[in-house]
């Protein structure tokens, strides 16, 4: 394999990486709020969490590349006061990947918190828990397979994003390029063969975490009923 090929694959892992590690980390106290909070208005955020998945990636791309730019109000006042350019780098497209993921992380989450009893929260903080210690030594080991998933699932998806990282980063070869704009390149020039190469890589990717999700949940489900 070429050194072009394995920095790009790098850049791909460590995008994912990153941004399933920020996700995570960002999407249990998001989906506690979602799940238990009694304000009425999180309808709103909810939407707001859920607007990725409809929608289309170019549009959330144009409009962070426009919030990233010199020439407007955020991207200059980074540039200006911290020397900061987000548009075509890598923490750019970190940001964008992170905002473009944040319903598969959340809402994995969520549904694993909404599916517990409400009667498991209420007997922790009967017995004097605080919310932390309720949060990660109740629940949190009670939806281990919804944070599975999540995990799995907002990497796999950052692998192959392609819209809002061409919006973003666009495309630079050792800065910004990842497989999936890599198949783009290569099909374009023609380079079947190279493009074949990328695509087979993201294919059993994508292949092999999903069935470590399935096998994992279903050996759960299993453990479950004994």
């Amino acid at each position: 394999m070429d050194e072009a090929f394995l920095q790009t694959f790098w850049i791909s892992i460590k995008l994912a990486s990153l941004t399933t590690l920020i996700l995570f980390c960002i999407g249990i106290p998001l989906a506690y709020f979602l799940t238990y909070s009694t304000f009425r208005s999180k309808v709103v955020l909810q939407a707001l969490v859920s607007m990725p998945l409809v929608l289309p990636p170019s549009v959330l791309g144009f409009y962070l590349l426009l919030a990233f730019s010199p020439n407007y109000l955020f991207g200059g006042w980074l540039n200006n006061w911290f020397g900061i350019r987000l548009a075509f780098s890598f923490a750019g497209i970190l940001i964008g990947s992170v905002i473009f993921n944040l319903p598969f992380m959340v809402n994995s989450i969520q549904t694993g918190f909404s599916n517990l009893p409400a009667s498991l929260k209420d007997a922790s903080y009967t017995l004097g828990k605080s919310r932390t210690t309720t949060i990660s030594k109740v629940l949190l080991p009670n939806i281990k397979p919804a944070l599975l998933t999540g995990i799995c699932l907002t990497f796999a998806h950052s692998i192959g994003e392609f819209g809002v990282i061409l919006m973003i980063g666009g495309n630079i070869p050792g800065k910004t390029r990842v497989a999936s704009l890599a198949v783009y390149d290569e099909v374009q020039a023609l380079n079947f063969g190279m493009a074949g190469k990328y695509a087979m890589f993201l294919f059993l990717f994508s292949f092999i975490i999903l069935l470590f999700i399935y096998s994992v949940n279903r050996e759960y489900q299993k453990w479950k009923r004994f």
